[in-house]
């Protein structure tokens, strides 16, 4: 029988993925040493995520007292684990606390998860080199990827809108990582588009996790999850397992009919380094990011209103669409995951200490009365130029604004904040405080001399000259 050519059209989006990651040059100076802060920004917040046994619960091999040879060494552990597994790992402790960059546009989600999977694949890649007598990667190597990644979650975020159909940003995490991993793994062009074309039948996580009344924990693990299983399928296709052509618009069948209401996934520009430019990095305050600038209004107003709490009338939160859809929340909040992702709670928590932590989301604050009756005086509501502004590509402005009324007729100034410190339009303002947090989510966790030496190697301008190895070797326990 002879076989017929298969003459089917490849799905254009796997194609333009599989294109870019292959052969798109990087050359954005701005994009790099972006990635640069970025790296190390995501990298302190995995170890600050190790103070909660919560999160350390998550971690190591599937069976317990497993190293594999050549194996990922997951940072501020002992862990010695295969790629997957330290995809997840690393994946995890970067999520846990909500602390990492973030990207906001009709989806949203935090592009540097996809670190989990570049991490630990450039690690397993760099020292099953070194045992063959090859070179390792660089952190140059793992930069790129970074860059690549962030665009290709980003880019898709930018018009398709995954919660609107109830699916969970992960999605994208997933789609990136497989499509830079197979390419650092030596994919060809074939290869990475059937590495992709899984990620998407692959099905999709449900946000139900991040919302009431199922508001929970996986959220904080669920890109950890979403960067390993990209690590699996790319990995998977490299062994020569087929792919599928048309995974997002067969008919009855494909993703686009099945999960996205029969929309099309589009890019919505041309993939470059755009995404790593305009990331936004959290630094002041371990909150979802719709909420950093009511957080940075509410700390502002704390002087004015500490003295005054039993006064207080009401207080009104002026805000954009996508903050009401996924952060406006009353009543009871049940975990850390609920109140972090609380518009009102995090506002509370500014007026009342003036600071925002990640401890403040663990029951004993949540306990404090005054929290809940700060909440129950809240009163939330559209702006309709934030929500304008907030999806203009030339602003991505994420803007809140807090004023506090109280009985006697007097009120607080109202102070808006429409970009918050890690925006780009106030980079240069933010990246002695992003180092700050850096210095400070290390010193939580490392012995002083270790800690110097991180430090100094983290903020060495020849950093992307370090090999893969002696970067995490550095950080290892």
């Amino acid at each position: 029988m002879d076989l017929k050519t298969d003459t089917r059209k490849t799905d254009l989006l796997l194609e333009e993925i599989a294109e870019y990651v292959l052969k798109k040059e990087i050359t954005s100076e701005e994009a790099l040493e972006t990635a640069a802060h970025v790296l190390v920004d995501t990298i302190g917040c995995g170890i600050l995520a190790l103070r909660y046994p919560e999160c350390v619960k998550m971690l190591g091999p599937v069976v317990p007292g497993t190293i594999v040879p050549n194996g990922v060494k997951v940072p501020g552990t002992s862990h010695v684990l295969d790629p997957v597994r330290g995809a997840f790992n690393i994946g995890t402790m970067i999520r846990w606390l909500d602390y990492n960059d973030t990207w906001l546009a009709a989806e949203w989600g935090h592009p540097s998860d996809n670190l989990g999977g570049i991490l630990a694949t450039a690690d397993y890649i760099s020292r099953k080199n070194i045992a063959e007598g090859k070179a390792p990667l660089t952190i140059h190597d793992v930069l790129i990827a970074m860059v690549k990644a962030h665009e290709i979650q980003g880019v898709l975020a930018l018009e398709n809108s995954f919660n609107r159909v109830g699916l969970d940003h992960v999605l994208l995490v997933k789609v990136a990582t497989t499509a830079v991993v197979a390419g650092m793994l030596g994919g060809t062009k074939e290869e990475v588009v059937n590495a992709v074309s899984h990620a998407w039948i692959d099905n999709s996580s449900l946000r139900t996790y991040r919302h009431a009344p199922n508001t929970g924990s996986r959220k904080s693990w669920a890109a950890g999850d979403a960067t390993s299983r990209g690590v699996f399928l790319a990995m998977t296709a490299l062994t020569g397992e087929m792919g599928y052509k048309t995974a997002l618009s067969a008919p009855g069948w494909g993703f686009q009919d099945v999960l996205f209401n029969k929309k099309e996934v589009v890019l919505a520009r041309k993939l470059d380094s755009y995404v790593m430019e305009n990331v936004l990095f959290k630094v002041s305050y371990p909150a979802e990011f719709h909420a950093q600038t009511a957080a940075e209004a509410a700390v502002t107003l704390h002087e004015s209103v500490r003295d005054r709490l039993d006064e207080i009338d009401r207080i009104e939160i002026h805000t954009h669409e996508s903050a009401i859809r996924i952060i406006d929340k009353k009543g009871p909040l049940y975990n850390p995951a609920d109140r972090d992702h609380c518009l009102q709670y995090i506002t509370a928590i500014g007026l009342l200490k003036g600071a925002i932590v990640a401890d403040d989301y663990e029951d004993e604050m949540a306990q404090d009365p005054r929290v809940d009756q700060l909440r129950d005086l809240m009163v939330v509501t559209e702006n309709k130029q934030f929500s304008i502004d907030y999806l203009d590509p030339e602003k991505r402005s994420i803007a809140n604004a807090v004023q506090v009324f109280f009985k006697d007729g007097t009120k607080t100034d109202q102070v808006t904040i429409e970009y918050p410190l890690g925006h780009r339009f106030r980079r240069e303002e933010a990246v002695p405080a992003i180092q700050e947090k850096f210095a400070a989510n290390i010193a939580s966790h490392y012995p002083q001399k270790q800690e110097k030496a991180i430090l100094e190697a983290c903020t060495n301008k020849d950093l992307g000259n370090m090999s893969v190895p002696a970067f995490t070797d550095l950080l290892a326990l």
